[in-house]
């Protein structure tokens, strides 16, 4: 169980991960306002990035597992909707590793893509005993590629890359710090393909810095709304205080939004083969520290111009073990049970985590 003195420092952690992008502009804004008009600032020069990477490479994660995921009781196992089955911390000697800000599983739940917010793919598979989690297997880093086969952080300083959305050998990324989406065809060269920029509304464009674009679902065939792929944001906030999302491609395109309670963001979305929507959402104060929840949402709410809701049906907190929850998936098992799978992102901070946590989800 977290001492007093490492939830502080955890949540200072967090606080530092929330800020980092906000904090290097307002420097940069007061050190040239300082400058004399006739004497400009000298260029700075690059600093390298220590956790980007250049080229694929295999790497090493270890993995030491969770039995529970209440610090309080650890025999509890049910939480809402959801109930508990393994949990694994994340770690690595590569420097690179972390950050990781979405996940996409295949239908069994093993190989998986992931993104971190530096503008970097992970891939690999998880391995199992029995129903339990007990590492990860054959992970591959590699950059994010531009259209021009260079890595996104070097042709235009793009990363933040924070949501994964899949149809068929398609994969949407989403880069929340300049609000654009990438689309790659992993048929041309897996996470070697090149991205090509996906036209997105102007609103999309106009999303406040750092609360930007944070999840994607696209949705296929046989379901309202195929071929469309919905784009969440974090806190941008339309005029009623709700929180925006888009509607791109498809029949409807369009605008609508999340209405927002309790002062929580959205941080990713899945979609259920029921066609019900998964919102997993987080909100964080120094007072009241971290939480999250999610809330469930069926697909035939969304249209251009609703507000669409529905209940929580997880709540998790300090008190249990979460970190920066950013990404969500589901699968449904060989024994037909639909399994919630979510990560966290650590800021690259020493006093969080890489989570990858999973449930049952108790229909």
């Amino acid at each position: 169980m977290r001492s007093a003195a490492s939830r502080r420092r955890f949540l200072q952690g967090v606080a530092a991960g929330l800020s980092a992008a906000v904090l290097p502009d307002l420097v940069r804004g007061s050190l040239a306002q300082a400058q004399s008009a006739t004497h400009p600032p000298p260029k700075p020069a690059a600093r390298p990035n220590p956790h980007a990477v250049d080229e694929p490479v295999a790497i090493e994660v270890n993995a030491r597992p969770l039995p529970s995921f209440d610090i309080r009781d650890r025999g509890h196992r049910r939480f809402g909707a959801l109930e508990y089955r393994s949990g694994l911390i994340l770690t690595s000697p590569f420097p690179g590793f972390g950050g990781l800000s979405a996940l996409r599983l295949d239908p069994k739940g093993e190989r998986f893509i992931a993104v971190s917010d530096q503008g970097n793919w992970f891939t690999g598979r998880i391995a199992y005993r029995g129903r339990e989690m007990v590492g990860l297997e054959d992970v591959e880093a590699a950059p994010l590629l531009a259209a021009d086969g260079r890595p996104i952080t070097a042709t235009r300083r793009w990363y933040d890359s924070e949501s994964l959305a899949l149809d068929g050998s398609f994969v949407y990324v989403g880069l929340e710090r300049v609000n654009q989406v990438l689309r790659y065809d992993f048929a041309e060269g897996f996470t070697r393909s090149r991205g090509e920029v996906v036209p997105l509304p102007p609103a999309a464009h106009k999303l406040p810095l750092n609360k930007g674009l944070e999840g994607l679902v696209f949705v296929p065939k046989g379901l309202p709304l195929a071929g469309t792929l919905i784009a969440f944001s974090e806190r941008g906030l339309d005029a009623g205080g709700n929180l925006i999302a888009f509607l791109v491609g498809g029949k409807t395109p369009g605008q609508f939004s999340v209405r927002r309670t309790e002062n929580f963001d959205i941080s990713d979305a899945v979609l259920l083969r029921s066609g019900d929507l998964l919102i997993l959402e987080r909100k964080f104060s120094l007072f009241g520290g971290v939480g999250i929840r999610i809330r469930r949402i069926p697909l035939g709410q969304v249209a251009p111009g609703a507000v669409i809701d529905g209940p929580a049906i997880f709540h998790a907190d300090l008190g249990n073990e979460i970190d920066n929850m950013e990404g969500i998936d589901a699968h449904v098992s060989a024994e037909g049970e639909t399994v919630v799978t979510m990560i966290s992102d650590d800021n690259f901070s020493l006093i969080q985590r890489n989570l990858l946590l999973q449930f049952t989800l108790v229909e």
